[in-house]
């Protein structure tokens, strides 16, 4: 054997005992490979059944909570919502206590329980809410949620008139610091919805324009309209979906197929920005209103038609819902599904979602009942004037009536609102109506000095005065 041959069998023997000792180490990482991982997943079982028996010892716990004060005091339908650490079963509405008293709907969904205020909220108070007797489906012991919070003060949106321009201004319920946000030379009227204001206005050339900002009054832009010259009247908001609605009249009233009084709704998202407004229509016709009103927390309307009937029907629908005869609609209850009408016998409770209806009981006042605004608790405000004073009651559905607010003298009472949770009045007035004069040249002319009285109607305390009209809270404008 020669050399070469002896090294090349010395250097097979040494790779060989190389490779097996290469294969022993694996074989030992292997091993403790699994053994550490078999030890992590013992420690994480361990882990797991420790987690499982402490939710098992704890209950229910919250991880996450929802819920915007700002918007529970401005409509009906906030909603509250709590997310568990494990699932749950149904909460009752039993389980359910708030502080002060609010109706409220409960539902419970996976590890989630929430709440529906029915009502908008008063505003700058302490509110409590608990659900008690929580439990989880994989059992342990109940658990209970209370939180406590304060809604934020009120802000309204109102409107002056000027001798240069027309001032749409936001501000405080006591007027302090007032703020312009859209001014111009002629707005008729304007609405504010949860994210834009709209105003009503002629340009220059005296055409209708429907203009619409920001809360804050940037980004201005225009709406399509149904034609190019003609008159916008009853503007009103919804109370949710961005959507406002109007009626139209044509400019020449003597072309064929000249609309009058038509009733016309749009959304103000940017995203619709250049679609066309909608006609409500009912049997495939488009409805002209005497009146109308959206219905609260929803985009379908109730209508009074030039015939007398009283349709309830959403935008572009034709299974528009026959009411019957009525003669006016003086409003609908926030948080509500309960109309108030008036028919050629009286004034009557309408129930929107089964038509039935009630006569009202009126305020034991002698007097003319004008103005009937309801209250989100069942009660109304009832305006009754007698030699040339008015005064407003709020009467509760058995009759029984405390008066809120008056007016005597030379002063005249113009309009009534409410504010979304029922606790404040706004009351129009016209003071010195014999030397007030209406200021001319607007399709809706006002007299040219206007005050808003805010009244705390649980103790009929005056709030301020707003040297201004519209305020954000009036569905429908000045008469």
């Amino acid at each position: 054997m020669s050399t070469d041959d002896v090294g090349r069998a010395v250097t097979r023997r040494d790779a060989a005992a190389t490779a097996t000792r290469r294969t022993r180490r694996d074989r030992a990482r292997r091993r403790r490979f699994t053994a550490a991982l078999a030890a992590v997943l013992g420690v994480l079982v361990l882990i797991g059944a420790g987690a499982g028996a402490a939710l098992a010892v704890q209950g229910p716990r919250v991880t996450a909570e929802q819920f915007d004060p700002a918007a529970a005091v401005t409509s009906a339908g906030a909603r509250m919502i709590f997310t568990m650490s494990q699932a749950l079963h149904d909460v009752e509405p039993a389980q359910v206590s708030v502080e002060p008293e609010v109706p409220v709907t409960v539902a419970t969904s996976g590890r989630s329980v929430g709440l529906r205020f029915g009502t908008p909220l008063y505003d700058d108070t302490e509110y409590t809410v608990t659900i008690s007797g929580i439990t989880g489906v994989g059992g342990g012991p109940a658990a209970t949620v209370s939180r406590t919070f304060r809604t934020p003060a009120l802000e309204v949106y109102v409107m002056r008139r000027g001798e240069d321009a027309d001032t749409v201004y936001r501000s405080p319920l006591d007027g302090e610091g007032a703020e312009a946000l859209f001014s111009h030379p002629h707005i008729e009227d304007f609405r504010a919805t949860a994210t834009a204001l709209v105003a009503s206005t002629r340009d220059e050339d005296d055409r209708p324009q429907l203009i619409v900002t920001a809360p804050d009054g940037s980004g201005a832009r225009t709406l399509p309209l149904p034609a190019e010259d003609g008159t916008i009247a009853a503007l009103q908001s919804a109370d949710r979906g961005d959507v406002i609605g109007y009626t139209w009249t044509d400019a020449d009233m003597s072309a064929d197929g000249a609309r009058a009084s038509v009733l016309y709704t749009a959304s103000v998202k940017p995203a619709d920005a250049d679609a066309e407004p909608v006609p409500v229509t009912s049997g495939g016709e488009p409805v002209s209103a005497i009146a109308w009103r959206f219905v609260p927390e929803t985009d379908r309307v109730l209508v009074l038609t030039f015939d007398g009937r009283l349709l309830l029907t959403g935008p572009g629908e034709e299974d528009a819902v026959d009411l019957g005869d009525a003669a006016g609609i003086l409003g609908i209850a926030r948080g509500t599904t309960t109309a108030i009408i008036q028919r050629v016998d009286g004034l009557y409770r309408l129930d929107l979602s089964d038509g039935t209806a009630e006569p009202l009981a009126l305020a034991d006042a002698d007097g003319y009942v004008g103005a009937v605004v309801p209250l989100p608790d069942g009660d109304t405000l009832q305006q009754v004037t007698v030699a040339g004073a008015s005064t407003v009651y709020r009467a509760s559905p058995g009759g029984a009536a405390q008066e809120v607010f008056g007016v005597t003298g030379s002063d005249a009472l113009l309009q009534v609102c409410v504010s979304p949770s029922g606790r404040y009045g706004a009351f129009l007035v016209q003071p010195d109506a014999a030397s007030n004069p209406y200021r001319t040249g607007y399709d809706l002319p006002l007299p040219e000095t206007l005050d808003t009285h805010v009244v705390d109607l649980d103790d009929g305390s005056e709030v301020s005065v707003l040297a201004a009209f519209g305020i954000s809270w009036c569905q429908v404008a000045p008469a």
